[in-house]
């Protein structure tokens, strides 16, 4: 299934720096407003070391990992929602991703201009929500007022969306985001149609420098203390160092580095990993002589769902999948030795897949 995340963030606050990180796009990068302007798509693929695990056990001729897509969407101002900047762009751009990552300044540079002035990472915040809320408000209201004629005639599903529409308008007016409304799960189908942009999943991006890498700072702590009712997670990142870690070839090299800083693993690693756990998603695993391979899926899904990832025909003529623990594969070394082992499990419709299950899928069609 294809993973998609949109980074935006005000003007000059490491967007685009972040995404040549990640993407090594080179996308390009400039002191003033607007230097993006159409959203660059990287693909990422998604570090996983149980992937080398299965390579060194089963030695294919080739490893395909999964795979992340990172949007980087057109810097906002104050008065996107009414088209202000490059606001109708940067929305329609937002709309179509599975989750934000906001990326928020969080240090001082005298020689990096910021667009409201000064450093302020609530005041970022604010500016990104209070706007995608507005644009969130306006959707609603515009559904309420087509749903008040259904209704008056006494349609019933209608008078049940409306109550939960007008819930929406109330929280949005409050200047809260949708992903925090308090309704019943099956009563978010009334808004469904509209892909409310506050309704998606969210990660903060601390942007720091170098110095602030270990312990954050004063700015992180008040970004961590505005977000902390959100659900979100704040993930602490220099935007400029990770550039300069994505530029190194070498694994040796790049851990040398890292541990220069004090640092186990790229923060850019952190923020995949924060994307997959944000998203509820975990990765299940085929290894043959041909290819090992990472696919990725929603935590309980059944196994014919996973099985359609590869090809709907997987999912419509499934019979039953064979499933091995990685650990059994670690511990008798082959598939052949799983079976004799019995460690080989055979599952029906009704399995839930668990992260990193090695599958073997029957089906016919």
């Amino acid at each position: 299934m294809s993973l998609q995340c949109g980074i935006v963030g005000l003007p000059n606050v490491g967007k685009s720096t972040l995404f040549n990180a990640l993407s090594n796009n080179k996308a390009e990068a400039a002191n003033y407003p607007f230097c993006t302007i159409e959203p660059n798509v990287g693909i990422i693929t998604v570090p996983d070391k149980r992937l080398t695990i299965l390579e060194d056990l089963v030695h294919p001729q080739k490893v395909i990992p999964t795979v992340i897509e990172f949007v980087d969407i057109a810097g906002l101002v104050k008065g996107a929602s009414k088209g202000e900047g490059l606001g109708n762009k940067f929305l329609a751009n937002i709309r179509e991703v599975d989750a934000v990552v906001h990326v928020i300044r969080c240090f001082d540079d005298p020689n990096v201009v910021h667009v409201a002035g000064g450093v302020d990472p609530v005041f970022d915040k604010e500016v990104i929500d209070t706007e995608l809320q507005l644009k969130d408000l306006e959707s609603v209201e515009k559904k309420i007022a087509r749903l008040e004629r259904v209704a008056k005639s006494g349609d019933a599903k209608a008078k049940k969306e409306l109550q939960v529409l007008e819930v929406y308008k109330a929280h949005l007016e409050e200047g809260k985001s949708a992903r925090s409304v308090p309704v019943e799960e099956e009563d978010k189908a009334a808004v469904a149609d509209l892909f409310l942009l506050t309704a998606k999943p969210v990660i903060y991006v601390a942007n720091v420098d170098e110095a602030s890498i270990p312990n954050g700072n004063e700015l992180v702590e008040k970004l961590r203390e505005a977000v902390k009712d959100e659900n979100a997670k704040v993930i602490v990142v220099c935007a400029a160092l990770e550039a300069q870690i994505a530029e190194i070839e070498e694994e040796d090299e790049r851990q040398m580095f890292l541990e220069e800083y004090g640092l186990s693993e790229s923060g850019l690693d952190r923020l995949i990993q924060a994307s997959y756990d944000l998203l509820n998603l975990i990765t299940y695993f085929t290894a043959g002589e041909k290819e090992v391979r990472a696919w990725t899926i929603r935590r309980g899904w059944k196994a014919p769902q996973a099985a359609g990832v590869i090809h709907s025909d997987f999912e419509r003529g499934f019979i039953r999948a064979e499933v091995i623990k990685i650990e059994d594969y670690q511990k008798y070394k082959t598939e052949v030795a799983c079976r004799e082992a019995g460690r080989v499990a055979v599952e029906g419709k009704e399995y839930v897949v668990e992260d990193a299950d090695v599958m073997h899928f029957r089906f016919n069609v």
